[in-house]
């Protein structure tokens, strides 16, 4: 029973979801804006750059990322018509990125830190104007490295797919030092991969019945309920 709960618990997965693609997606999109923000202010120094970027966290940038980046979980569901309340694959993650609306909404929480920051007298009008006029700049960036994250993400998926594989055909021959090798592959992309659920379930799968193996002494002779385990893979 242990080891069947231990595979049907699905970690809350919508939840999981939500929280890997807001710091995921949260972090390209400050990391964008920052190169964005180099790239059109070239006349200052690393440090004053900074100071813009500061200026514009204290009045709202990063609240803002976060209730965007939600907002396209959200909104960007219901685009795409998922009913389950969780994303099957990469390419739902996708449409609900283009339909929900996220450069849209960076675009408008860019303009309102800019002026709450220059309303505060934290960055200057010039500044704020060189913002607002290369804002477009900015936007482009943020829309290209989300695309490249998301391609990234279609390549992890791909990855714990074949490591998967690759860890049952050494399973099927006993080999342990192979499966010990590919099962450290998939603990290591599993933290870098937004949780989808086959590709979750059939990871947890494996980790429980590599290490039932191993806490058995490398021993492959298993009980009828961890075969049945076992079976879960074919």
């Amino acid at each position: 029973m242990e080891i069947k709960n231990e595979i049907i618990n699905d970690l809350n997965l919508e939840t999981e979801q939500g929280k890997f693609i807001d710091s995921t997606i949260g972090k390209v999109i400050n990391n964008a804006i920052d190169i964005g923000l180099r790239y059109i202010l070239p006349d200052l120094i690393e440090e004053e750059v900074i100071e813009v970027k500061d200026a514009l966290i204290k009045n709202g940038l990063n609240a803002g990322i976060h209730t965007a980046v939600d907002n396209i979980v959200n909104m960007g569901k219901s685009a795409v018509g998922i009913i389950t309340g969780n994303f099957e694959n990469i390419s739902q993650v996708k449409k609900a990125v283009e339909q929900g609306g996220l450069i849209d909404t960076v675009s408008q929480v860019i303009d309102f830190a800019t002026n709450k920051a220059q309303n505060a007298g934290l960055i200057n009008k010039t500044v704020g104007t060189i913002i607002k006029s290369g804002k477009n700049s900015i936007l482009n960036n943020v829309s290209n490295s989300i695309e490249k994250e998301l391609t990234n993400q279609e390549k992890n998926i791909e990855k714990l797919d074949k490591y998967s594989e690759n860890w049952k055909e050494y399973y099927n021959i006993r080999d342990f030092e192979g499966m010990e090798k590919e099962y450290e592959k998939i603990k290591e992309k599993l933290k870098e991969t937004i949780p989808i659920e086959e590709t979750i379930k059939n990871a947890r799968t494996i980790e429980t019945l590599h290490n039932l193996i191993k806490n058995n002494g490398q021993n492959f002779d298993l009980s009828s309920e961890e075969l049945e385990l076992a079976k879960k893979l074919n």
